[in-house]
């Protein structure tokens, strides 16, 4: 079984970025522009550094997660980062 992970990034522009995988090295490699793949919200705000990470039972618990962390305002993802 897989474990998948909801994870934030802060990026180089001090905006967020929430998305769901099964490796976050690799994943944020790929943010940074060492692997491709990288999202194109974060081609332009490199470096991103990883800032939160939360493992979720499978895909569809870490999609639902992370549609929920990305409603937050950016106070509320400040509070999340902080605990």
């Amino acid at each position: 079984m897989t474990d998948w992970y909801v994870y934030m990034l802060k990026c180089k522009d001090g905006s967020f970025y929430t998305g769901i995988t099964t490796d976050l090295a690799r994943r944020v490699d790929e943010h940074n522009g060492v692997l491709k793949n990288g999202a194109r919200y974060t081609r332009a705000r490199q470096p991103v550094q990883l800032i939160y990470q939360e493992s979720c039972e499978d895909r569809s618990q870490a999609s639902k997660r992370e549609h929920a962390i990305k409603k937050l305002d950016r106070a509320d993802k400040q509070a999340l980062v902080s605990q």
